[in-house]
């Protein structure tokens, strides 16, 4: 008894799953992470001083909005992904635990939406907020009347 030749056999087709290919841009992923970054107690603010105050004034321009990504960066590849986060904390919280909170929530957050392993989230925390700062410095008084 002779082998069916392999070309002779019949390829089942693929799953519906399988067929086509599913790609995540950055910008989802940092939008994901920067939820959950700020669903954590104790995270003041995103970003840097300098992005901060960019910010702000973006979101006062008409349909410029609130950066949701604002100090988050997101590095994608196909099935992984690794992310930096800049964050501003409330003046009296445990930083360290501030930030082990904001890891665990970002992490389960974009791995639960995407799929993608996470490998790592980088935390730079840029700032303090005092309980005698006002949110914006700048807009405490205006300069012209």
């Amino acid at each position: 008894m002779a082998d069916t030749p392999p070309q002779a056999k019949a390829k089942a087709p693929a799953e519906p799953a399988e067929r086509g290919r599913t790609t995540i841009a950055d910008g989802v992923v940092e939008k994901i992470a920067g939820l959950a970054a700020r669903d954590v107690l104790g995270v003041h603010a995103m970003g840097s001083g300098l992005s901060r105050t960019f910010g702000a004034v973006r979101d006062r321009v008409p349909g410029g909005g609130k950066a949701v990504t604002r100090g988050v960066k997101a590095e994608v590849g196909e099935v992984q992904t690794a992310l930096d986060l800049e964050i501003v904390v409330d003046y009296g919280v445990a930083i360290a635990g501030v930030a082990r909170a904001v890891r665990e929530n970002v992490i389960a957050a974009v791995e639960r939406m995407t799929g993608l392993e996470v490998v790592e989230v980088n935390i730079a925390v840029t700032d303090v907020k005092l309980p005698d700062e006002g949110e914006d410095e700048e807009e405490a008084e205006p300069r012209i009347q």
